[in-house]
């Protein structure tokens, strides 16, 4: 994918470590930040309901639209955004690979679940 398709990223903006990541990543990626629309899953329930996604998961795991209307999530999402950014292209291939992509998503899974219960919006 070129670094010039725009994508959107529906992420929790009441998570205070997703809005560090988001400004990290906004920093790290330079001119090509402004190629990504950052809208907060709340604010967008109806737009995710429209295209399949219930608001509860996806506060639960990041997703991605693509420019052509793919929907890509969790850890395959984050491997899309570390892609568009040349220092980080190891990473996600290494995050990838079988038997580390199953470990990060239970481990993103059991701390987005402890960051929510924490905030007192779980259950979803």
């Amino acid at each position: 994918m070129s670094s010039k398709t725009l994508i959107n990223v529906y992420y929790d903006a009441q998570c205070p470590l997703c809005r560090q990541e988001r400004r990290r990543y906004e920093r790290w990626s330079g001119r090509h930040a402004k190629d990504i629309g950052w809208l907060d899953v709340s604010e967008h329930e109806q737009t995710l309901r429209a295209k399949g996604v219930d608001p509860a998961v996806a506060l639960r795991s990041l997703h991605i639209e693509t420019a052509q209307g793919q929907l890509i999530e969790g850890i395959d999402a984050y491997r899309l955004l570390m892609k568009r950014i040349p220092l980080l292209v190891p990473v996600a291939w290494l995050i990838g690979l079988p038997g580390i992509k199953p470990a990060l998503r239970t481990l993103y899974d059991v701390w987005v679940k402890r960051r929510l219960k924490k905030q007192g919006r779980w259950p979803l």
